[in-house]
């Protein structure tokens, strides 16, 4: 499946430019991170994702491909092209047939109501405006539909997080990702129910799941 590039406002075309640069040693740079505590958690999360067809957001390099459920059509939307290259060639190499589509999390080109399901990992500390990304993901999944996220967000300890507010700046000039993000509250102030947040890593990583929510129309 293939769509629209993404749309082009100044921040996007950043994000894209960032993740475009990193893509050939994104992998290498995440293997420490990868290693200690992700792979393990995006099996898991990937574990409870149920189709018959399913969206993730932001997938990169194709870490979760081999996670993604059998027999479940899966569409996989990212915002750099060189990225999406890179999951082109790791999908072959681990067999896997998806639709990858180049998308803008902000700016999803589906209709409302398409998924039974949306997954993605450590994506919305990158999106620029995340509320308006997560709104996009409550929109195009059905309305008893179920969104998993495996986030990393800002430690609620008060120095740590301070510490990581201070470091931010560089984090996102060198990475593309903000580590102080509040992606908990973000994902209830988008219209996703919250339905169940576990914590790893001094709570500074969450499996986040819920479900989406639509306007009561009176």
């Amino acid at each position: 499946m293939s769509g629209p590039a993404p749309t082009e406002t100044r921040e996007s075309l950043t994000t894209q430019r960032r993740y475009d640069r990193q893509a050939a040693v994104y992998d290498l740079t995440e293997a420490p991170m990868e290693l200690l505590a992700l792979r393990g958690l995006r099996r898991r999360l990937w574990s409870e994702v149920d189709g018959p067809l399913v969206l993730e957001i932001g997938v990169g390099t194709g870490k979760n491909l081999p996670h993604h459920p059998q027999g479940v059509r899966t569409v996989a939307a990212d915002i750099s092209p060189r990225m999406l290259h890179r999951a082109a060639s790791r999908a072959r190499r681990v067999g896997r047939d998806v639709d990858l589509i180049l998308a803008d999390a902000q700016h999803l080109p589906f209709r409302d109501n398409t998924f039974d399901a949306a997954a993605a990992t450590c994506v919305f500390c990158s999106v620029p405006d995340p509320v308006a990304g997560l709104r996009e993901v409550g929109r195009v999944v059905r309305d008893d539909g179920r969104v998993h996220l495996l986030e990393h967000v800002r430690a609620a300890n008060p120095v740590i997080g301070r510490l990581m507010d201070l470091a931010n700046p560089i984090a996102v000039r060198l990475s593309g990702a903000n580590i102080n993000r509040e992606t908990v509250s973000n994902v209830t102030t988008a219209g996703i129910a919250l339905d169940d947040v576990e914590s790893r890593g001094f709570g500074i990583v969450k499996l986040i799941r819920g479900s989406a929510q639509r306007p009561t129309r009176r």
